[in-house]
């Protein structure tokens, strides 16, 4: 049986900020490559693949190693109008990428993100909270 607050989720619009916000549960990378591919679609943005598997790997780490609340941010970047995914979670730690191994069976998500994207990093934030971001080329 579903538990009712796995489904939820709440998409908030302040301005250009669009807000997705979702408890961690195993639904989520799903549901976070979706809302992206609609943010880049409302914007008229053909080509979301790259932009959905990086948030999915993204959210995938914040499950896996963060703690609580995970919100997920796309914004446009305002130097170049690339687009930003930002994925936000509580836990100790920043992600980084793992050295290569042929027998690990994870820890491949942030090779991946860092081959992907133009740039991406972490910031710690108040609380115990972090953000690991991406800027998509298109």
């Amino acid at each position: 049986m579903n538990d009712p607050e796995e489904d939820e989720k709440m998409i908030v619009h302040v301005g250009d900020l669009e807000l997705f916000v979702r408890g961690p549960a195993e639904r989520a990378p799903g549901a976070a490559r979706q809302f992206v591919g609609e943010w880049f679609q409302d914007r008229g943005i053909d080509d979301a693949y790259t932009a959905q598997l990086i948030v999915s790997e993204l959210v995938t780490n914040a499950l896996l190693y963060g703690e609580g609340l995970i919100v997920v941010r796309v914004v446009r970047d305002a130097a170049d109008g690339l687009p930003i995914i930002e994925v936000e979670d509580g836990g100790d730690g920043l992600p980084s990428v793992q050295p290569e191994s042929e027998t690990a069976i994870n820890g491949r998500g942030l090779l991946l993100v860092s081959a992907l994207a133009k740039e991406w990093g972490t910031c710690a934030l108040s609380e115990g909270r972090k953000v690991t971001w991406a800027k998509c080329a298109l």
